[in-house]
């Protein structure tokens, strides 16, 4: 299992995902360009110390990323018509984030194996790509026996 981010804009969701990576034991992959600089301030603020723990990948492109998938590219996006609590995940799905104002464009969107939405209120427009990202990656997890087993000390 593997997270993405697809030209991320904001530097605190960003490091918000770091971290969940690093606390899931998850690797997480970035498409850039990024809509801020890497090493801002916010992001290692959001990220705190666990930039260190997480097994990062860095893309210069989105044609630098695609000859890396090896698994399913599922995308997390609301120009979908399946659920993902309806999905069955797969221990090596790379679950595919867009940028938190546009989205991914059409050439990305075509090219996932799957596309699953976030059901919500009517009238509610799309969660923080943070929260929608830690809701699809808790399930696939859930699913596919993925959570570590270690107790907390």
């Amino acid at each position: 299992m593997r997270l993405a981010l697809y030209q991320p804009d904001i530097p605190q969701n960003t490091g918000t995902l770091i971290r969940l990576c690093a606390c899931l034991g998850i690797p997480l992959d970035i498409v850039e360009p990024c809509g801020f600089t890497f090493t801002d301030k916010q992001l290692r603020r959001a990220a705190m110390d666990y930039a260190d723990s997480v097994d990062l990948a860095r893309h210069d492109s989105w044609a630098h990323f695609l000859p890396t998938v090896a698994g399913r590219l599922i995308l997390a996006t609301t120009k979908s018509d399946k659920p993902y609590t309806a999905f069955a995940f797969e221990p090596h799905d790379i679950i595919l984030l867009g940028q938190e104002q546009a989205g991914v464009p059409t050439d990305v969107h075509d090219r996932a194996d799957a596309r699953l939405y976030i059901p919500m209120q009517k009238g509610a427009r799309s969660l923080n790509i943070a929260v929608a990202g830690a809701m699809i990656l808790g399930e696939a997890l859930r699913q596919t026996n993925g959570f570590a087993t270690a107790i907390w000390e």
